[in-house]
């Protein structure tokens, strides 16, 4: 066991551990802050106004994953069926 990971997180999947999900947290903010620094080097040239705005790809990709959770969340609520709903009594 390393010295570095907790008992609680030594035994769980690695994608549940407190250190794998602080390094994720870090890489996403990074690939954010890389799409938003492009736009200093890349000179886009905007097709409908919008996607011209500065850090488009940055904000736009954080909207889009924020609705599909938001849609995840409201499908799971209207497609959520009760614990006894295969018991045959």
């Amino acid at each position: 066991m390393s010295a570095d990971v907790p008992k609680d997180d030594a035994h769980k999947h690695w994608l549940v551990r407190t250190k794998t999900i602080r390094r994720l947290w870090i890489l996403f903010i990074a690939a954010l802050a890389v799409t938003v620094l492009f736009d200093f080097i890349v000179d886009r040239h905007g097709r409908f106004g919008l996607d011209a705005t500065f850090g488009f790809p940055a904000w736009y990709g954080l909207l889009t994953c924020v609705a599909m959770i938001i849609g995840a969340k409201a499908l799971g609520t209207v497609l959520q069926r009760e614990d006894t709903y295969y018991d045959h009594e």
